[in-house]
């Protein structure tokens, strides 16, 4: 069957020599979600889940970075899961339509403080978690995307992985039934893309959460369907209508997607990354935003259906707002955090050059999808010059990734306002030593915020 294929593999990850590239993208990963996590302390959810289990806060030794306290396991993955979704700022795997780091990190986190884990170990059930999910969440897509949102579907797959590699290291049977008992809980509707609820945070904080108490149940003897994903009314059946499960074992152990990630470089939603790349690009070329006459955007169906709000009225919308996100960086140069202030959403300026946005779908480039994630600009100008610049794919993506320098400054963007850049720096150089200490020589547990 499929998951003993794939169960078998991740016991063996959790006690294998990495090769060096793939310990250095394990890190890298690691370095990438703390970053995106920070940010999301300062905002929405993360108090209201500070008020809702805060009766559960300060039990277990699991840490709720930048927030000074700790909970257990299962609590601990389903905050962190969800703050590190909530910025838009998390890593993707193009194939899958896929945020592997929040869940799957949240959850192998929770689980190696709390049992006094070493950073190997933890490195160790990162990658076998994210192969094992990414895997099976391109072996769904296109299909599975329509109606579902991967990060929390398959992120609980990675999420139970991680967690089984962590709790019972080369054992076959543990990550079986942890994976098993994952699928059949796995949630997240595409709905929630569209409207200013936090849902779509807390798809990934529950994928977190589902991960970890699975791999706490099949250590313990609870028990999953073992073919739960290729069976005539199982996970690819019910969530795709059918799968390519041979694609999920290719270069199984051999080839592996942890090195293929998407690293964020904007701080919204993926399917708009090309077209910023492309306004941009044609930005640098000296142009003045207020003698923009019209834009025109091409890209692939997928963007325009997620991200076609032509009038988003809150920074949550405006992340999922190609008109928004492009006439942004047009006019101010980038697509940060400050992008989604309250005094920018509503900046007169930018909503006139809104306006003269148009999106069209490109053909050819919806058929590259969901593997080719690219977008064409083009801009007249009121002295009539016609402009154009073509993106096949988006900086941060495998074709052009960020350097280690750029994701350390990435780091330190996001994390320093919140740590404060002494802490933030002590932080991102330990991240970096992750194989050779224990977990708790990270101190996230107490880090609260410094506003620095």
């Amino acid at each position: 069957m499929l998951l003993d294929t794939l169960a078998d593999y991740g016991a063996r990850e959790a006690r294998a020599d990495l090769p060096p590239e793939v310990l250095h993208h394990a890190k890298r990963a690691v370095l990438d979600w703390l970053a995106a996590l920070y940010p999301g302390t300062r905002t929405a959810p993360c108090a209201q889940l500070l008020a809702a289990h805060r009766d559960e806060l300060g039990l277990g030794a699991s840490s709720l970075p930048g927030c000074g306290i700790t909970a257990l396991p299962a609590t601990a993955a389903w905050i962190n899961g969800s703050v590190s979704h909530a910025v838009e700022f998390d890593d993707i795997f193009r194939d899958a339509v896929y945020h592997p780091g929040c869940p799957t990190i949240a959850a192998a986190l929770a689980l190696a403080e709390s049992r006094a884990g070493h950073g190997l170990a933890l490195l160790r059930a990162v990658v076998a978690g994210y192969e094992i999910s990414t895997r099976i969440g391109a072996a769904v897509q296109p299909a599975h995307y329509r109606y579902f949102h991967t990060t929390g579907t398959v992120g609980s797959l990675g999420a139970a992985a991680a967690g089984a590699a962590l709790l019972a290291p080369g054992s076959a049977d543990v990550m079986r039934h942890a994976i098993a008992t994952a699928a059949t809980l796995a949630a997240g509707l595409q709905q929630a893309f569209r409207s200013d609820a936090m849902s779509k945070a807390l798809h990934a904080g529950n994928a977190a959460n589902v991960g970890v108490r699975a791999a706490l149940g099949a250590a313990h003897g609870i028990t999953g369907v073992p073919d739960i994903l290729e069976g005539e009314v199982g996970f690819g059946a019910a969530l795709a209508g059918q799968a390519d499960w041979d694609s999920a074992v290719q270069g199984l152990g051999e080839r592996y997607n942890i090195t293929q990630i998407t690293q964020k470089n904007h701080g919204c939603c993926g399917h708009t990354f090309a077209a910023i790349d492309a306004a941009l690009a044609l930005r640098a070329q000296g142009i003045d935003p207020e003698q923009i006459e019209r834009i025109t955007v091409h890209t692939y169906r997928t963007a325009i259906d997620v991200t076609g709000n032509a009038s988003p009225t809150t920074a949550f919308e405006a992340k999922f707002s190609l008109p928004y996100v492009v006439s942004h960086a047009l006019i101010h140069g980038s697509v940060r955090l400050a992008a989604f202030e309250a005094d920018r959403l509503e900046a007169p300026d930018l909503r006139a050059l809104m306006r003269r946005l148009d999106l069209h779908e490109d053909a050819a480039l919806t058929r590259g999808f969901p593997r080719q994630r690219a977008a064409r600009v083009e801009i007249l100008l009121a002295d009539g010059r016609r402009l154009r610049h073509d993106a096949p794919y988006r900086k941060g993506d495998p074709e052009a990734p960020l350097s280690d320098a750029e994701l350390n400054d990435k780091f330190m963007e996001l994390a320093a306002p919140v740590l404060g850049g002494a802490r933030a720096a002590e932080l991102r150089d330990a991240v970096w030593r992750l194989d050779t200490l224990p977990v708790a020589a990270l101190r996230l547990a107490q880090d609260a915020p410094a506003h620095a």
